[in-house]
């Protein structure tokens, strides 16, 4: 059986006096103002997401208006796509865009009815219920997982999301109502909200995070997310790396000695202070069989080797080791706590240092003042360069310039035959190295000394954001270094 559609329009319910547009027609965006009936009041602005899909997409959903004696038209539904569209012309010539003309429904019946013409724009408004936050997410995942590889780039821009953005909406998908609702009310884009999935296990991740986002405001940077998201990673790493040593262990069938409370008497020993009756050193092999062989796990996640009871079991204590242990004051507890923790996140801030380095390198141009401390560093000749140079690798300038670094680590043919241009770029990787090499031991954010807190306050001059750790070790520096190198 055959339908049959008919082309006559349908009647419209008693009590409405005119007939709605059938057609929309393009109009210039110059010519379209806020109707006065428009009975949006708050936040009438388009957003910046808004902005980004009608430059890459132009106007989907057309707009009305109704016309004015001046020859422009009254948006009284649509008017922040109307700005969105304005504000794409406005730019269009900067950015290699053609201009764009905006669909709209020209009521003209609604010249003289601004009655129905504020009803219809509240009706438009009152009934326009923004989609969940996990609908959200899952359609923004759901549409770049379909599209097309040709045109991903234009639906990413379109979207106002980044790179990646597919497999960061699959993992915000992972977070509980609650948190997902809380990230977006607190403008979390998709990437951040994929963060904070990454590392929701670690205590404090969700406090720490917004508050680095605080931080950061409304920039556009990302300084102070990314070494919260450093220092947190690096905290998951550790605990993951534990939890593997434990499990490792345990299953080996050895016990782990737990902490004993400050009034109990604790007769074990590391077996570095343990030898064997003729005096031999006790070594964790020859230590296996003892009914005394147990572990701990220290700070930095290393096992090490313990008998329970030394003196039960006939091993002997080194002289050296005979002294009655001591138990730490809360001073020098809290002393070694804060060694342990700088020295952590001291590791942790090269990742977003790194990354800024690499950003700088691969940049369009290098800013003069990277360019004058690189060439400074060449002429002076300091320490630190003096010790890079005796090493001779250039894995960490290969890296800088988004290069492989090819064996032997010396072979630089690839960064040779870089264009002229980009020499600067080569000079600033090269003196970034010999820095870099120079503060890979850890606990070097005690002690900086000038010539390495120069060169993390260049860093920060050219916009890196130092993390906590990085400040304390160059505050006593800020006013005698003059960032030279």
């Amino acid at each position: 059986m055959t339908t049959k559609i008919s082309a006559k329009k349908p009647a419209l319910p008693a009590g409405i006096p005119f007939q709605p547009p059938a057609h929309a027609v393009s109009l210039d965006p110059a010519l379209l103002v806020r109707d006065t009936c428009n009975a949006r009041e708050t936040n009438p602005e388009p957003s910046a997401e808004q902005i980004a899909s009608i430059k890459a997409l132009g106007v989907q959903d057309a707009i009305s208006v109704r016309p004015r004696p001046d020859g422009k038209f009254g948006v009284f539904k649509g008017w922040r796509r109307a700005q969105a569209a304005q504000e794409a012309n406005r730019t269009a010539k900067a950015e290699g865009r053609e201009l764009q003309e905006v669909n709209a429904f020209v009521w003209e019946e609604l010249t003289d009815q601004d009655g129905w013409t504020r009803m219809l724009s509240a009706i438009e408004n009152m009934h326009r219920d923004p989609m969940a936050d996990r609908d959200n997410v899952a359609a923004l995942e759901q549409c770049l997982l379909d599209m097309p590889k040709e045109y991903l780039a234009t639906a990413s821009k379109a979207l106002g999301v980044r790179r990646g953005a597919a497999a960061h909406a699959r993992a915000a998908q992972r977070l509980d109502d609650a948190t997902l609702r809380k990230a977006a009310g607190q403008g979390l884009d998709l990437e951040q909200m994929a963060h904070l999935e990454e590392v929701a296990k670690v205590p404090g991740a969700e406090r720490r995070l917004l508050e680095a986002r605080a931080k950061d405001g409304d920039s556009g940077k990302r300084g102070h997310w990314d070494q919260a998201m450093a220092l947190l990673r690096a905290e998951l790493a550790h605990t993951q790396k534990r939890a593997d040593v434990l499990t490792s262990l345990k299953e080996q069938g050895v016990e782990v000695l737990r902490t004993s409370y400050s009034w109990e008497k604790d007769p074990s020993r590391p077996l570095t202070e343990l030898i064997t009756p003729l005096g031999n050193d006790l070594t964790a092999e020859a230590h296996r069989e003892c009914p005394g062989h147990r572990a701990t796990v220290d700070d930095d996640n290393e096992v090490v080797w313990h008998c329970a009871d030394p003196g039960q079991y006939k091993h002997r204590v080194r002289p050296e080791a005979k002294e009655p242990k001591r138990k730490l004051s809360p001073e020098e507890s809290a002393q070694r706590r804060r060694t342990i923790e700088g020295n952590r996140a001291w590791d942790a801030a090269r990742e977003p240092r790194y990354s800024f380095i690499t950003s700088l390198c691969r940049g369009a141009k290098i800013p003069e003042e990277a360019r004058a401390f690189a060439l400074r560093t060449l002429l002076e000749l300091p320490s630190v360069y003096a010790k890079y140079a005796a090493d001779r690798g250039t894995a960490k300038v290969h890296g800088f310039m988004g290069k492989t670094a090819k064996e032997p680590s010396r072979d630089c043919g690839d960064l040779l035959a870089l264009p002229k241009a980009k020499e600067s770029a080569l000079l600033v990787a090269h003196v970034a190295a010999a820095y870099e090499h120079s503060m890979t031991d850890r606990k070097c954010w005690m002690d900086l000394g000038r010539r390495r807190a120069s060169w993390l306050l260049l860093l920060e001059q050219l916009g890196h954001t130092l993390s906590e750790v990085e400040q304390e070790a160059v505050a006593r520096y800020r006013t005698a270094t003059g960032n030279q190198g």
